[in-house]
């Protein structure tokens, strides 16, 4: 088995991406999602959100909610808005928001190399989850929202990808949040095997958002005895970009109360372990180590000393510096992914929003963190360990309904 490999994908008619394409499904909640499918009937949200065609007070995990999504994606094929393409192809995507433009591959990757960790996580999943997307992929007998993998980059391999983009696309659009997508059907035999071999000399790839996809591609791999075979099952959905493309924003996080301190006093016990200087704007951290924290206010700049930063892969980040040096010993929050003290604000909202929700009261302090690098997250699934909670949010999302795979 190949550690990737061509498709025959199911997607759009040249003409209909526009009317087609949505946010991915686990980005909007069942409420935002009816109202992006208004007037859209071709929406992919009638698939991957099909509790909108139901009741408002439908579980998203009630079973008639996968019935719906299976009988959508049935009606989107017998109406010729969706059609699959007759032989196996790869496809290449490429996202532009503003100034940044990232170009990747869509592929079916293999199960069996996401079970030895050749396919390498960071996260914990949860079976809830796993569950939701088990059930979807059965529902509908396809794979429909990609797992967001990364590979190291590559001159070679960033060259073919990009020599893709040099001819005509067959999507070109902009959707209604401005960013931009365009996709390539790369259906050249020889192309096709240079693509192939290419990454099948590679030592990994690293999943950098898609944990319960991917999860659950591989149990109803297992389910289906497609394990160690050749069968569409025996792969996922996935897009592959460089790492050095791909962009990680701030995820920031506002904190409800001092644990019971002044804030003269948490700016004392701030500065054991942190350099604190009060700054006129808000503060973007000019690089890891260094923290923006808007306090009463005011905001101010933290740089932790030299003699804090561990070499453990995980206890380095400044997601895990924060965690150890702040959140637990000073305000008490040792369990962030339970303690309802605590919120995460993605980079995209800005830190105006950190400046909103602290005076209006409802939150005491909040922190801006420099983004996630690539090269940690790398390095924490290279060391078979996991990040901690809210760690990245990857800009720009990838569209559900581009293509998705058949199971056959």
């Amino acid at each position: 088995m190949t550690l990737i490999r061509p498709f025959a994908g199911l997607r759009p008619v040249d003409d209909r991406a526009a009317d087609v394409i949505a946010p991915p499904y686990d980005v909007l909640n069942s409420a935002e999602a009816r109202i992006r499918a208004q007037e859209r009937p071709w929406s992919f949200l009638h698939i991957s959100k099909a509790e909108i065609d139901l009741p408002e007070d439908t579980s998203p995990y009630d079973p008639l909610v996968y019935e719906t999504a299976a009988a959508n994606l049935a009606d989107m094929e017998s109406q010729g808005i969706l059609r699959r393409d007759p032989t196996p192809c790869y496809y290449v995507y490429q996202l532009v928001m503003g100034e940044h433009r990232q170009t990747g591959l869509v592929a079916v990757a293999s199960v069996s190399d996401y079970d030895s960790n050749r396919i390498r996580r960071h996260e914990f999943t949860r079976p809830d989850k796993e569950d939701d997307r088990v059930r979807q992929i059965e529902a509908l007998n396809a794979q429909t929202g990609p797992v967001l993998l990364a590979y190291p980059a590559q001159a070679a391999m960033d060259s073919l990808l990009e020599g893709v983009t040099h001819t005509q696309p067959v999507v070109d659009l902009v959707a209604d949040d401005g960013i931009g997508h365009r996709f390539w059907v790369v259906s050249d035999v020889t192309l096709i095997d240079q693509i192939t071999g290419a990454f099948d000399v590679m030592q990994a790839l690293y999943i950098a958002d898609g944990h319960h996809r991917s999860a659950a591609a591989s149990r109803v791999a297992a389910r289906r005895a497609g394990q160690g075979a050749d069968g569409s099952a025996a792969y996922f959905l996935t897009v592959i970009f460089p790492h050095d493309q791909m962009k990680i924003l701030d995820y920031n996080r506002v904190v409800r109360d001092l644990n019971g301190m002044s804030p003269e006093t948490f700016l004392a016990g701030l500065s054991e372990n942190f350099s604190v200087s009060p700054v006129s704007d808000a503060c973007h951290p000019a690089g890891p180590g260094e923290f923006g924290m808007y306090l009463a206010g005011q905001w101010y700049r933290l740089t932790i000393q030299a003699d804090r930063i561990p070499a453990d892969p995980v206890a380095r980040l400044d997601i895990s510096l924060l965690a150890d040096n702040v959140l637990a010993p000073l305000l008490g929050i040792s369990d962030p992914r339970r303690d309802q003290r605590i919120d995460f604000v993605g980079g995209i909202r800005g830190l105006g929003e950190l400046e909103r929700r602290v005076d209006s009261g409802e939150m005491q302090v909040a922190f801006s963190l420099y983004p996630t690098r690539m090269e940690d997250l790398m390095a924490v699934a290279d060391a078979g360990e996991v990040m901690p909670p809210k760690s990245t949010w990857f800009e720009p999302k990838l569209a559900d309904g581009l293509v998705s795979h058949v199971l056959d």
